[in-house]
């Protein structure tokens, strides 16, 4: 029998990827030595809303190998419920990132035939979302097939009792971004918070202002669309009102992972405020700003430590925690 899930809890469905580093320090003319880090976008949102104080259950695929026991060990010791993830014979995905002098990540994927891609409607029919408000995807797990049609069917499903939020987190080195544009307006069908970053947007939407791509998948279903726009803040709009919020001043060490805290924040936020459950019906312009304004705070301390590496609650600084920033929370 599957677990009961906390109240108000949030479940995230999809990757572990293992971030590799080159290590400078450790390396010489005839060898490179590498620092692995455990990450992958749906796992960094789940470690970072369970280190805000948000019950969290990550559904994952996780391999025999050195780096599913990472993964594991790393969502456990953040306080992430792993009810229902599933071990699985296939490898881990690894994503060589290569950062540039501003902090700025690019990567190279070894991702063929991992265990991540390869959820079965079998494993995802017997979950269940008792005292579940949220179910937040995306990513390469949602793109990959064969398990990202059944990801998808599966949401389907699940936002009958939940709310859906998704980040579909392009990856171009993987999968062709015409894919993305074919699925995404399925994707907007079934989702009621859409958060990605201005990278994504010119890759789903080539030539669309930020603004234009909101009003297009506001068309298509979305509620609650949310652009990050790297250092110059996210342009969140709810149904066609918009809002702007800064990105705090921060020493960057590099942007690993930032998205996916930004993310966790949000989902925090409007998980505190009552508004996740259903489809946002109450959920003011100004609470958007808000939840906003703590992701972004979020994000940044993400960037200021090196790897996918979110804060924990009460380490936003003072004055900036949950309870400062929604008092009437």
């Amino acid at each position: 029998m599957a677990r009961a899930q906390a109240p108000n809890s949030v479940t995230v469905l999809g990757e572990c990827v293992a971030d590799v580093f080159t290590d400078p320090a450790r390396s010489g003319p005839d060898e490179l030595a590498l620092r692995a880090l455990p990450g992958g976008g749906p796992a960094n949102t789940a470690v970072a809303l369970a280190r805000l104080g948000t019950p969290t259950r990550f559904l994952g695929r996780f391999s025999n190998d050195v780096f599913g026991t990472l993964f594991r060990a790393r969502l456990s010791d953040s306080g992430v419920d792993l009810t229902g993830s599933v071990t699985a014979p296939e490898p881990s995905t690894l994503a060589v990132a290569d950062l540039d002098a501003t902090g700025q990540a690019t990567y190279t994927f070894y991702a063929d035939s991992a265990a991540d891609w390869q959820w079965t409607a079998d494993e995802l029919a017997g979950t269940a979302y008792e005292g579940t408000v949220c179910l937040h995807t995306g990513s390469l797990a949602l793109i990959r097939q064969p398990g990202g049609s059944h990801i998808e069917d599966h949401l389907a499903r699940a936002r009958e009792h939940v709310t859906v939020s998704i980040d579909p987190n392009v990856r171009p080195l993987l999968v062709p971004p015409s894919a993305y544009r074919e699925r995404l307006p399925r994707w907007c069908a079934l989702t009621d918070i859409l958060r990605l970053s201005e990278d994504d947007l010119a890759l789903l939407l080539p030539g669309a202002g930020p603004e234009e791509a909101c009003d297009t998948w506001h068309a298509a279903g979305v509620r609650l669309v949310v652009i990050t726009l790297g250092s110059r803040g996210a342009l969140a709009s709810l149904d066609g009102r918009r809002v702007t919020v800064p990105t705090p001043a921060v020493d960057v060490v590099d942007t690993v992972g930032a998205g996916d805290s930004f993310t966790a924040g949000l989902l925090h936020c409007l998980a505190v405020l009552g508004h996740l459950g259903g489809r946002l019906d109450r959920l003011s312009l100004d609470e958007v700003a808000d939840s906003c304004s703590f992701a972004a705070r979020v994000a940044a301390l993400t960037c200021s430590i090196a790897g996918a590496n979110p804060p924990r609650a009460g380490e936003s600084g003072p004055g900036t925690g949950i309870e400062q920033l929604l008092p009437h929370a």
